[in-house]
């Protein structure tokens, strides 16, 4: 678990939001993950390297819809490699795992994912994997 916090704080983006593996956030960290883990719904998909250390993770989430005819889609989220393995092909491996093999799997006609408006390098990176930019998104802060 610690590995994986401290992955998210490698990417500068997630450090600036708070994502920094300190001591102290262990706690929200571990209950995140068991919730991750709890529901059925949810995977966590964790790269490791030759010696077992994590360099990449990502969640998908299946999320029946009404929408599209009743389309079932694949919420990617969370992608991150770790920066001294990106550009290594990890990632594109990754994405085209979740959409190919997994999305196939859970039967589901659309996968989706976010990515920070300030994430050019990602944005380009998902388009060419075939992702289009289709919509804006929102969010509405609770805490």
């Amino acid at each position: 678990m610690d590995a994986l916090a401290e992955l998210l704080a490698d990417d500068p983006f997630s450090a600036s939001r708070g994502d920094v593996a300190a001591a102290s956030d262990r706690q929200v960290y571990l209950h995140a993950l068991q919730e991750i883990l709890r529901e059925p719904s949810n995977e966590l998909l964790i790269g490791v390297d030759t010696t077992g250390v994590p360099v990449a993770m990502m969640q998908l989430t299946r999320i029946p819809g009404m929408g599209r005819r009743g389309t079932t889609r694949l919420l990617i989220e969370a992608v991150h490699v770790r920066t001294d393995r990106r550009s290594s092909g990890i990632g594109g491996a990754m994405m085209r795992w979740a959409t190919g093999q997994a999305a196939a799997s859970l039967g589901v006609g659309l996968v989706e994912l976010t990515s920070d408006a300030a994430r050019a390098d990602a944005h380009r990176f998902y388009e060419r994997l075939g992702f289009a930019p289709s919509h804006v998104g929102f969010k509405y802060r609770t805490r």
